[in-house]
Order: structure tokens, then C-alpha cells, then sequence
């Protein structure tokens, strides 16, 4: 037994590139049908023309996820070109600094709008659909920062723990019409976010990537692909009696009390000999 996807429908909000780009084609190799939706009408069209191309049945759908009638229009015409939605994948998301002295409204509000009411909006209007087809699987691309912390990222913290919440409402919500709802919380992952943050860091990109590898167990950063697997896992019937949860996919990064830096400093190791 593998898992497939054969006859269903995915749509995937922020799926131009990134997770959401390594969801497209992993859903897409297991048989799903896709719909991207994203604000990049380049990159977007890219990923769905590549996937047309190597034989998939994908189309992008340009959709700024902060606008209620952009998310429904979209989501409209997704369901209308594939004939249903079966899975949501909301991935779509900003990374925005600054503490809550230094940040503006204005990117607090940029920064809800689209995690949270964009998450929102797009289970609200595919939901419907998934009532419709007897049932569904959605997966809100949550971080790490959902259930902790990193300085001078307010509002993008609390954002992401929103969406553990969200998750677990949805999930008690629609658990009686067979949604099940469940969150999927990365570690640092080599995406073009990640990138653009470490250029704009005024330090040498690599080395930034370099000493987010070592705050990792595994002593690296995580790839697109491996989220994209675990997404996969939570969207389809092997995960089907999972719901309002959330998993972790980390290299461990949440795993060593004090962080990576105490058990490499050899305090980690005196403490444990008392």
C-alpha cells in the first residue's frame, strides 16, 4: 500500500514556490490534480506550466490571500476547472521583523493578513466543496514559531501560533462531515524566504544559513521536499485518523534543552554527570 492521491484535487495556497512549490510536484507525482494559487503570477504559472509539462494535471490561479473575494474567485475557479477540491494546503506566508515597539500597525496587519485570515479564507471557501466530495484533508504550513519563539519577530510568532489554533478548530469544527484538519510545523527549510532574509542580513548569506544548520540536531537546514513529504503523509488516508494536531518537522531543533550552542559548549554534558 503507497500513498496516492488518484482523482483528487489539491490546491495550494503559496504554491508558487518553496513548500508550497515542492507540495505541487510531490502531490502531483502521487496522482493529485493541483491548483496553485499565488500572487507571483510569474513563478506560479512557471511551476504550473512545468508540471503541465512533464504530464500533471496542474493549473495556477493568481490570488492575493489577504482578499476575501480574490481567495473565493480563485478557489471558484480551481474547483470548476479540476471538478471539486479534496485537499487544502495553506501555505501561503511573509516573514516581517521587528519587536512590538518597532512594528507598525501596518505590518501587523500585512503579516495577519496573510498567515491567518489568508488561512482562514481559504478553508472557508473550500470547505464547502470538501462537505461536497464526503470529506477532505487540510494542511496549514504552521513553523516552529508556533509553539516558541525567535527575537524581534512579533508579529510573525504570533501569527504562527494563531494558525495552531486554527487548526484545532477547524479540526473539531468539521470532524463529523470527515475533514480532518492538521498543521505541519517547520524547522529553518532552504527556501527563497531564507535566502532573501540571509541576503538581506548584512552577513554573508552562507554563513547565515550556515548557523541556522548548527541550531538544528541534524546540523543542517531542511529541504523543501522533506516538509512536502510530511504534508503529503498528513493529506492522505494514512493519516486518517489524525486530526488537530500538529507535526514537527524540525532536524530536531526543539529537541536540546538550552538550544545546540549549551550541548555543544560541554556544560550540557557536566549537568548531566551531577
Amino acid at each position: 500500500m503507497s500513498i496516492r492521491f488518484d482523482g483528487k484535487v489539491a490546491l495550494i495556497t503559496g504554491g508558487a514556490m518553496g513548500i508550497g512549490g515542492a507540495t505541487a510536484q510531490k502531490l502531483c507525482s502521487l496522482g493529485a490534480a493541483v491548483a496553485i494559487l499565488d500572487r507571483n503570477r510569474d513563478a506560479g504559472q512557471a511551476t504550473a506550466d512545468a508540471l503541465s509539462g512533464a504530464g500533471h494535471k496542474a493549473t495556477f490561479h493568481s490570488c492575493d490571500v489577504s482578499d476575501e473575494s480574490s481567495v473565493k474567485e480563485a478557489v471558484d475557479q480551481a474547483a470548476q476547472d479540476h471538478g471539486g477540491v479534496n485537499v487544502l494546503v495553506s501555505n501561503a506566508g511573509i516573514q516581517r521583523y521587528g519587536n512590538v515597539v518597532n512594528t507598525d500597525s501596518e505590518t501587523w496587519d500585512e503579516v495577519f493578513n496573510v498567515h491567518v485570515k489568508g488561512c482562514f479564507y481559504a478553508a472557508k471557501y473550500t470547505i464547502p466543496f470538501m462537505i461536497r466530495a464526503g470529506g477532505g484533508a487540510i494542511v496549514i504550513v504552521g513553523s516552529t514559531q508556533s509553539f516558541t519563539a525567535i527575537v524581534s519577530s512579533a508579529a510573525y510568532v504570533a501569527a504562527k501560533h494563531a494558525l495552531l489554533g486554527l487548526t484545532r478548530s477547524i479540526a473539531l469544527d468539521y470532524a463529523r462531515q470527515n475533514i480532518r484538519a492538521n498543521c505541519v510545523s517547520p524547522g529553518t527549510i532552504d527556501t527563497p524566504m531564507l535566502r532573501d532574509a540571509a541576503a538581506a542580513s548584512g552577513t554573508s548569506p552562507q554563513d547565515i544559513i550556515d548557523v541556522c544548520g548548527r541550531m538544528h540536531a541534524m546540523g543542517r537546514i531542511g529541504q523543501p521536499e522533506e516538509v512536502a513529504n510530511a504534508i503529503a503523509f498528513l493529506a492522505s488516508d494514512w493519516a486518517s485518523f489524525i486530526t488537530g494536531t500538529s507535526l514537527v518537522v524540525d532536524g530536531g531543533l526543539l529537541v536540546p534543552t538550552g538550544g545546540m550552542g549549551l550541548q555543544e559548549s560541554g556544560i550540557a554534558n557536566a549537568e548531566g554527570t551531577k
